[in-house]
């Protein structure tokens, strides 16, 4: 007999314990969190009522990882200002386009490399042009880097980053999901996603007086509870319009950074972030199997290497524009290393395709590489640059 409730506890404790041992060995939490998902799962064995295949709580375990991301982006967001924000304009434009072009050109050199037909190689190309906003997130927090200057640039490239994603799966869809699709369908589709996102951005200045007003509530219950409509509608919304919902909340933490009742709403919105983050990270775990992680290992490793130099690349160009020194720029190109969620949704819309295993295989192990290794390069990003300023010293010596 299952136990959603008691599931749920064991799935929460779980987490606990190895949030616990990684604060003890001082290392980011993020791995232990998903590596603990990987550990149990429905392969996981089960005594009586200590079920660790979480059979019954699976679903629900998913939708709170859902809230995890909504969470974490609108509590970055509202580290910043609007205003700030676009100031960055040319270095994020430049950073973006820069980012998406590395990483799509090495998504089809994997694809040759592993003599994969074209739908496949398009597949692969959206897997490792996709950052993780989640683990972005919360690797920036982690690290106390939220109001560094180069941190509304990584967010910069993030959401330009994401706007391409977006339309990359509506071109996927159309391609692998449905028996026609048209220019112009996607080119709409493109459009009302930059429209929307550009509208939050702009108009969110001149929305915020209003409300201002209307958040002035005495009642905690009531003011928490129009924040979190807020969030839920314009973040489902965005969905629909075919941008993140992710990016959504990142929008209305961008808005409602500029509210004089800024402080209050991180106040409240804090221990949501915390809780519910933890449970995005350990649900991204429990989808992936250890036992089927074969087959396609060694074309990881070959993509996961090319997307940290890439990323090096785009973050430099990115930091050189945005006039900062190169220990920001290192920590621009580390920081957006990670791949998680969106890697994940266009693997699975692969096999709903039809595509080869191998996709699937691909993603996992290209996912689980870079989740595990991009926050320990952002963490080291430093030392990281000063290795690489040593290796340049010592070549122009002895050129």
């Amino acid at each position: 007999m299952h136990n959603l409730i008691f599931e749920i506890g064991l799935a929460v404790g779980l987490i606990a314990t190895v949030g616990l041992i990684s604060k003890k060995l001082r290392f980011s939490v993020i791995p232990f969190y998903i590596l603990i998902g990987m550990a149990v799962g429905p392969h996981a064995p089960h005594f009586g009522i200590l079920d660790f295949r979480f059979i019954e709580s699976s679903v629900f375990i998913e939708f709170m990882g859902r809230l995890g991301v909504l969470f974490l982006l609108f509590n970055l967001g509202m580290e910043f200002s609007v205003s700030r924000f676009v100031k960055s304009g040319k270095s994020i434009l430049t950073g973006g386009l820069f980012y998406i072009l590395i990483n799509f050109s090495t998504g089809l050199l994997i694809g040759w490399i592993g003599d994969l037909p074209i739908k496949e190689t398009m597949v692969i190309c959206g897997i490792m042009t996709s950052s993780s906003t989640a683990i972005v997130a919360k690797v920036l927090m982690d690290l106390k880097r939220t109001a560094n200057r180069e941190t509304e640039i990584i967010m910069g490239m993030i959401m330009f980053d994401d706007l391409f994603i977006a339309i990359h799966i509506s071109i996927l869809s159309g391609l692998l999901l449905s028996e026609s699709s048209s220019l112009w369908g996607i080119l709409s589709t493109a459009a009302v996603s930059i429209l929307f996102i550009l509208f939050m951005l702009f108009a969110g200045k001149r929305l915020i007086k209003y409300l201002d007003k209307f958040l002035n509530i005495q009642s905690t219950e009531l003011f928490l509870l129009i924040v979190m409509a807020l969030l839920f509608l314009i973040a489902g919304f965005s969905e629909s319009l075919h941008v993140a919902e992710a990016i959504g909340a990142l929008l209305v933490g961008l808005v409602l950074a500029e509210s004089v009742h800024s402080n209050r709403i991180e106040h409240n919105i804090l221990p949501f972030k915390d809780f519910f983050g933890a449970i995005f990270f350990f649900s991204f775990g429990l989808t992936i199997d250890p036992l089927s992680l074969g087959g396609a290992v060694w074309l990881a490793v070959i993509a996961a290497a090319f997307t940290i130099g890439g990323n090096m690349i785009s973050g430099t160009i990115a930091g050189r524009v945005a006039g900062i020194n190169g220990k920001a720029r290192a920590n621009i190109g580390l920081t957006l290393v990670s791949r998680g969620e969106f890697s994940i949704i266009m693997a699975n819309m692969g096999k709903a395709g039809g595509l080869l295993p191998v996709i699937q295989s691909f993603a996992v192990v290209y996912v689980l590489i870079l989740a595990i290794t991009g926050p320990m390069l952002a963490k080291e990003s430093a030392f990281i640059y000063k290795i690489i300023q040593k290796l340049r010293i010592r070549r122009k010596e002895e050129i």
